[in-house]
């Protein structure tokens, strides 16, 4: 009898450690991964708690619990507290992992690419992201934590003239459906975004455009290139030139984007910020593709055709 508590400050002192010790217990039971760990660190101060109220009286028992969860938290204060919804959840590793890195090549017809610029684009925009998620997908699993991948509109739809770029992003948004639906038993959540024109750079260098010109009509067979013309291939380079005019400078949506697929709560599967690219991938999915394609030949109209085009069309007004 003389072990229990003989005041109503020892009462409450062993009262506040029972409720801190049934709190801990319900979250290591949400969290089995840390089990072990949280038991030893966050149990310690109720424990010693309870048995220094029974062994040194409510006073002492105060004084040890309070300076045991010093200790704790000192040893625990490495880890940070990230908000994801509306709770702060504890990291003890890595949360999230954003695959970004994308080149663009250079937009023209699929048939003048030479195959170079169809595998530098798989190789960056696709197996780079596969790479990267296999190698951090270990510590993902512990932390249950966030995968995104920066695809794009082109991943999504067919674009005229991006046919190595969409190729390698359709993809990558492939991937990350597969890995959400994998994953999902893991506790980790993963996103695509698929952003329209934003001005990023990706485009390069008019100096990096200038080569890959000169290597597309250096690969180009010669029957090709009469086909199309050189005036027809050059005016590829005015494309690029007005790229930037049409992209969004302001990069918030994606960003705003990229954040809530790792901190929300229920992040989304798929994000399209950008102007018209939410638009475009509906016509794309519920409209006829013949409605499509009148769309994006509108939308995307170029003045220029092929040499051989040109002349026919102008052999037909003759007739």
């Amino acid at each position: 009898m003389d072990a229990l508590p003989s005041s109503p400050l020892g009462w409450l002192c062993t009262g506040v450690t029972l409720l801190f010790g049934v709190t801990v217990l319900c979250m290591a039971k949400r969290s089995p991964v840390e089990k072990a760990d949280v038991l030893v660190w966050r149990l310690l101060p109720a424990l010693l708690g309870l048995l220094c109220a029974a062994t040194l009286g409510a006073g002492g028992g105060l004084v040890v619990f309070c300076a045991v969860c010093l200790v704790s938290s000192a040893y625990l204060g490495v880890r940070a507290l990230l908000p994801v919804g509306d709770k702060a959840v504890l990291i003890t590793g890595l949360w999230g992992v954003v695959n970004n890195a994308g080149i663009l090549g250079i937009p023209a017809d699929a048939e003048l690419l030479p195959m170079s610029t169809y595998r530098r684009c798989m190789e960056v925009n696709f197996f780079g992201a596969v790479e990267v998620s296999k190698i951090f997908l270990p510590l993902l699993r512990k932390s249950q934590g966030r995968l995104v991948n920066v695809s794009s509109m082109a991943g999504g739809i067919p674009l005229p003239r991006y046919a190595a770029y969409g190729a390698s992003k359709a993809a990558l948004s492939m991937f990350s459906g597969v890995m959400r639906q994998e994953l999902s038993k893991w506790g980790i959540k993963v996103a695509a975004i698929h952003p329209s024109g934003f001005r990023t750079g990706i485009q390069g260098t008019s100096d990096l455009w200038d080569k890959q010109i000169k290597e597309l009509m250096e690969n180009l067979p010669a029957d090709t290139r009469q086909d199309y013309g050189e005036d027809y291939l050059l005016g590829l380079k005015s494309y690029f030139l007005h790229m930037p005019a049409y992209c969004n400078a302001d990069l918030s949506p994606v960003l705003s984007a990229v954040l809530h697929a790792l901190l929300a709560k229920r992040p989304h599967g798929l994000y399209t910020p950008g102007k018209g690219a939410y638009m475009s991938l509906c016509i794309f999915c519920y409209f006829p593709l013949w409605f499509y394609d009148f769309f994006i030949s509108k939308m995307l109209s170029t003045e220029s055709l092929p040499r051989a085009l040109r002349t026919s069309e102008a052999e037909s007004k003759n007739l």
